[in-house]
């Protein structure tokens, strides 16, 4: 009984220790940030929020990573961990105005 409640006590210091996810918008067929500064050296969640009425592939071969996110929708993508240094993706259905990087630091 006492080695659960102090695992029960440990557990808020658990939570504020977990990664936070990072967000990256889709709006009117952009990126929002089109810059996203991560932790290098740790493996990340990605959230990509697409709020456009259309589908949209995010893709970079520098992660390694392509994903087609539906309208209206989220999707997770996770990466890393990261070595520092930059790391384009684009939208790949709509690549001149949806695009940006990650810099992992």
């Amino acid at each position: 009984m006492r080695r659960l409640l102090l695992m029960l006590a440990l557990l808020p210091c658990l939570a504020v220790a977990a990664d936070p996810d990072y967000v990256l918008t889709i709006r009117d067929h952009r990126f929002v940030p089109a810059e996203l500064r991560v932790p290098a050296g740790k493996k990340i969640k990605l959230i990509v929020d697409n709020q456009d009425a259309t589908a949209e592939e995010f893709e970079s071969h520098a992660l390694n990573r392509e994903k087609v996110i539906p309208p209206k929708s989220k999707a997770p993508v996770f990466i890393g961990p990261l070595k520092p240094g930059q790391y384009p993706f684009v939208g790949e259905f709509h690549e001149k105005t949806a695009n940006g990087v990650i810099i992992a630091e």
